[in-house]
């Protein structure tokens, strides 16, 4: 097999499909730069203006008061910048590099947010932060991937306790195998991202909220600007206009901070994990576009192969369909191997499992239901008219045609 699939249908473009997914990417990226500078530029250089001649106009006057020239007044202004920069402001502030201060600097390092209000002035302490922020960014990258596989492997027995149980109250599952339903039911079942990516939305919005219910009297800001401040922080930007916990004093101080940093921490964890969840997403509409693309550029589109290669595809119900058609998946090439898979396409978290798990295999449930109706007396299935084993969908639907026809046979 060969290593690089290309894109069947369409032979002109001579892109192997991994080629075809980063340059579609890399242009879908500039263009939402493009889109994203103009809006903003539309929105916020108005605003930037009116504060330039506000602030010359300001200038002007207390100079002329005071009778400064503006060339002294710039020098004293420069000066104070080079203050702010040192963490001198003109109200109190806490301190900035004892024991909790140095502590909240460290845990912006490693977190990558980088709110930018602490940074180290000594040669010491910039050659230490070089260091220091490559092995603890590196580890607090590795602990977010663990929390993202631990809330899936969560997600997945709760759900998966949830269908069984919905399944053995309905009372479509004959006596003798509503005991040793577990066995057989769902093997290997696991979310779909879709379901991972709701959940996951849902409590970061959750965590957010409640965190700007408690910003916003405590820091004395807006609640819109709580929430902003928290994605900003969450998300790892960190562009330190809004920075929490920063004030000489607070009342409840102690229990403060600690809020403070169960915020972070947990807001930080699930943002991360919803960007990586997201970007399966992004990669399936991707496929999606180089499918249609390859379609278009392709003179003779061959509909039955005009599917992308199999490698990193991560379309939800690809193995059960295989499955269900009889297509084996190929197991002697690279593609077939999660870590080279995980490799080739830079992705956090395990494509290979999050695709299998998107759906259900309907043709292992079908057997196993199958051969379990098979394996049990007439007692079972003489009443199977009258017992409300005469319709269903799916897995259940061919289990009870089953039981219907032996009934009418014996």
């Amino acid at each position: 097999m060969m290593r690089g699939h290309r894109l069947q249908g369409c032979r002109s473009l001579h892109l192997n499909e991994d080629n075809g997914r980063f340059g579609l990417l890399a242009v879908l990226i500039v263009l939402y730069l493009l889109c994203g500078a103009a809006v903003f530029s539309a929105i916020e250089r108005p605003s930037e203006l009116r504060a330039h001649g506000r602030w010359n106009g300001t200038l002007h006057n207390f100079s002329e008061t005071f009778n400064i020239s503006l060339r002294d007044l710039n020098s004293f202004l420069r000066e104070y910048e080079a203050a702010i920069a040192a963490g001198i402001r003109a109200d109190a502030l806490r301190p900035r590099w004892d024991f909790t201060g140095a502590f909240y600097f460290v845990g912006t390092v490693v977190s990558t947010i980088g709110f930018g209000m602490t940074t180290p002035v000594t040669v010491a302490g910039k050659v230490f932060l070089i260091f220091y922020g490559l092995l603890g960014c590196a580890a607090t990258i590795l602990f977010f991937n663990l929390f993202l596989e631990r809330i899936i492997t969560l997600l997945a027995v709760v759900m998966k306790a949830v269908r069984e149980r919905r399944i053995r109250n309905s009372g479509l599952l004959p006596p003798g195998i509503r005991h040793d339903f577990s066995a057989y039911s769902l093997p290997g079942w696991k979310p779909s991202v879709y379901h991972v990516m709701l959940i996951l939305g849902l409590s970061a919005i959750t965590i957010s909220c409640c965190a700007s219910a408690m910003y916003s009297p405590v820091e004395g800001w807006a609640y819109l600007d709580s929430l902003y401040f928290c994605f900003v922080t969450f998300s790892t930007i960190g562009f330190g206009d809004y920075v929490s916990s920063q004030s000489a004093g607070y009342e409840y101080q102690s229990l403060y901070r600690v809020a403070n940093f169960f915020f972070m921490l947990m807001g930080v964890c699930c943002i991360y994990s919803l960007f990586n969840v997201i970007s399966i997403v992004i990669k399936q509409v991707l496929n999606w576009m180089l499918e249609k693309m390859s379609c278009l550029f392709c003179q003779r589109c061959n509909k039955a192969n005009a599917f992308l290669g199999r490698r990193n595809a991560i379309r939800p119900g690809s193995r059960g369909r295989q499955a269900r058609f009889g297509h084996a998946p190929d197991s002697d090439g690279p593609c077939d191997s999660d870590t080279e898979g995980r490799r080739l396409s830079g992705e956090m978290i395990s494509m290979k499992d999050l695709a299998a798990s998107s759906k259900v295999s309907l043709a292992i449930m079908q057997k196993e239901l199958s051969e379990s109706a098979n394996g049990y007396p007439r007692t079972v299935c003489s009443s199977s008219l009258h017992n409300g084993f005469s319709g269903g969908v799916g897995a259940l639907g061919i289990m009870n045609n089953r039981l219907a026809e032996t009934s009418n046979s014996r």
